[in-house]
């Protein structure tokens, strides 16, 4: 691998562990659940980055908020935060960008394929945390789907759609950088071939 392209990946994935950060801290008060963009940047991490990139760049985010830094939803870090109700939320980053990163690595510019893989993703991290608050609150699946899911579709359906806009605007400026998902590039990506 060419140095120069592996940095330039390393930078972008950085990049994207810090934007999912400073997502955490931006919250749209829309209704009695509010929106905080922090997925909105995991999303778009696995849309642009690819996989391995994508999934990179969540672990350096769970990394820098499980070494106390205030990383996450409501300026908070350390290891009681991946214990606590949010874990498997925050634990499923990782496995989203991972998801979304593969089928937009597969997806040769059909929208509605980038479209699958970010709902997907979405329901990968409902998945670990739904999963993991129903065990740390010990409740019921439908409460705990009551609690961490239901109230925050309609945000997430947004989240998606933003996600797809700023996936094709954004695109080509990290695809000249080296980025391996090209998720609207109609060329076979580079495990293609």
């Amino acid at each position: 691998m060419n140095p120069g392209n592996h940095l330039q990946k390393m930078v972008l994935a950085a990049l994207m562990a810090a934007l999912t950060a400073a997502g955490a801290y931006m919250v749209l008060p829309i209704g009695p659940v509010p929106i905080v963009l922090q997925s909105l940047f995991v999303l778009l991490s696995g849309l642009l980055l690819g996989s391995r990139w994508g999934a990179a760049s969540m672990g350096v985010y769970l990394l820098a908020g499980l070494l106390g830094l205030p990383v996450f939803a409501g300026g908070g870090g350390g290891l009681a935060k991946f214990l606590g109700p949010t874990g498997g939320y925050l634990v499923g980053f990782i496995l989203a960008a991972f998801i979304i990163g593969l089928v937009a690595e597969h997806s040769r510019g059909k929208i509605w394929l980038n479209l699958l893989g970010l709902v997907a993703g979405s329901l990968v991290i409902y998945l670990c945390g739904v999963t993991w608050l129903k065990v740390v609150l010990g409740v019921s699946l439908a409460k705990a789907l009551a609690l961490g899911m239901f109230p925050f579709l309609p945000g997430d359906a947004a989240k998606i759609v933003a996600a797809l806009a700023l996936g094709r605007t954004l695109a080509p400026l990290v695809e000249e950088q080296g980025n391996p998902a090209r998720p609207w590039s109609t060329e076979p990506s580079e495990g293609d071939a």
